[in-house]
């Protein structure tokens, strides 16, 4: 279910949902989890079924009891689209968990500053701690290891015959790190890793560097 790593001599451990979690900051970082993303396409003739707008909290519900985090930090594309009624199921997410949230914005967080600020959560375009770059697209920045999404990095897997699995994955260079989309029904795009990179691939069960 987990992968404990180390980057530039800080623990860090990765959870097979996609999230990152910082023992040392107590902190637990998430990226794209597209909430309201359902409501959207549905509003727009998807064939989703309704229930699967409850997924994500589920699978918030479970990543948060298992760390048992002090914080939360989302990396971006917290909310898919313009607020419905998805929201109100996040305000009482909020509400039960009673932790101190932090929302680094991303592209698709286009709903009012406000409306975060009403439910006590802080904004930023990006975050400074301990040597890390947070933010929501991948950045470069010398002196800075980035932790980003955006992307919704996957590889795609080739079995014997002709047989392919494409999997999401954490994908890891020199100074950069980014993470899976934690949402579902986000899509996934497949990276091109060269020599010196690193694939951590998240699974229904674990993560597993290749």
């Amino acid at each position: 279910m987990t992968l404990e790593i180390e980057i530039n001599n800080i623990a860090f451990i990765l959870h097979n949902t996609g999230a990152l979690y910082w023992p040392g900051k107590k902190m637990l970082l998430l990226s794209d989890v597209h909430l309201g993303k359902v409501s959207h396409f549905r509003k727009h003739g998807s064939a989703i079924p309704n229930n699967a707008m409850f997924q994500n909290f589920k699978k918030l519900d479970a990543v948060v009891k298992h760390f048992e985090p002090e914080s939360i930090c989302f990396l971006g594309d917290l909310f898919h689209s313009s607020l419905n009624k998805e929201w109100i199921l996040f305000e009482q997410w909020v509400s039960n968990i009673r932790l101190p949230l932090l929302l680094i914005a991303g592209n698709h967080d286009i709903i009012s500053p406000h409306k975060y600020e009403e439910l006590n959560i802080a904004i930023h375009n990006e975050w400074i701690l301990d040597g890390f770059l947070l933010t929501h697209h991948p950045e470069t920045r010398e002196g800075f290891f980035n932790l980003s999404g955006h992307v919704h990095p996957a590889v795609q897997l080739q079995g014997m015959g002709r047989q392919f699995l494409k999997l999401p994955c954490f994908f890891r260079n020199k100074n950069q790190m980014i993470l899976p989309a934690f949402g579902e029904f986000t899509g996934t795009y497949v990276v091109e890793p060269q020599q010196e990179d690193i694939i951590y691939i998240t699974t229904k069960e674990e993560v597993i560097r290749l």
